[in-house]
């Protein structure tokens, strides 16, 4: 199982930000995770990523706990954050071939050229300074690094966000792409159209906890966005209250 959340609570001084999530994505599947500001969103990411001390559940990442075991972890994750960081002096190929060296995952040019044509970077990109990039083209490097690292878990922290629709419409794309390869994603989104179009699962965190769950029927419409907008706004107004 690429992701097994049991129970996991998380606190920040007296609060309780995470108060019992339970949350497991199996291989090939997108989750996409929605909620209001404050509900525990990044906070579930930055737990996975081992960042946070948790006071009681359990958390694994293919079978890894980031407790005990962080490195481990980080090696089978890759983490998009909103706005992917590359180094601006280097070309898409240099900043790839960088990061895999960091990672211990050194991989030859063909594979980085296989995994470019993959995520629909252009070919005139990939030897151009990142510096140029627009917002799409630093998240197709992005998820190409990701794809040479073969992780088994995707997280994705707002990934649509400053995207024209254009660039949104590729990158869901793209996530199916992933899905079939077996990557389990976990997509943290405000963007309720782009969830219902690619998640297999969505979720809506609330108070710490997954509130309801909504699973994609296998016809058209894949989700009654109608509930889906209800429950968002719902989230939405407790966390303002």
């Amino acid at each position: 199982m690429p992701l097994a959340i049991s129970d996991l609570v998380v606190t920040r001084g007296e609060r309780r930000v995470l108060d019992g999530l339970s949350l497991s994505i199996g291989a090939g599947e997108i989750y996409a995770l929605l909620g209001g500001n404050g509900a525990g969103k990044s906070t579930t990411l930055y737990a996975i990523l081992g960042f946070l001390t948790r006071a009681s559940g359990t958390l694994s990442v293919a079978g890894a706990d980031p407790a005990s075991n962080p490195d481990a972890v980080r090696a089978k994750v890759a983490y998009l954050p909103e706005n992917v960081a590359l180094y601006d002096h280097l070309s898409a190929r240099e900043n790839v071939e960088y990061f895999l060296k960091l990672a211990a995952s050194p991989r030859s040019r063909a594979e980085t050229d296989a995994a470019f044509e993959s995520v629909g970077l252009a070919a005139s990109a990939w030897d151009a300074r990142a510096g140029s990039f627009s917002k799409g083209m630093r998240q197709k490097t992005a998820i190409a690094l990701a794809l040479l690292r073969q992780t088994p878990l995707l997280l994705l922290d707002e990934p649509t966000s400053g995207l024209d629709p254009a660039a949104s419409a590729d990158f869901h794309t793209l996530l199916g792409a992933l899905s079939a390869r077996g990557v389990a994603v976990l997509m943290v989104t405000h963007d309720l159209l782009g969830a219902a179009d690619t998640a297999s699962r969505i979720g809506l965190i609330q108070a710490g906890r997954i509130a309801r769950e909504w699973t994609a029927s296998a016809t058209e419409p894949r989700f009654d966005l109608n509930a889906l907008h209800d429950g968002f706004a719902q989230s939405a107004r407790g966390a303002r209250a």
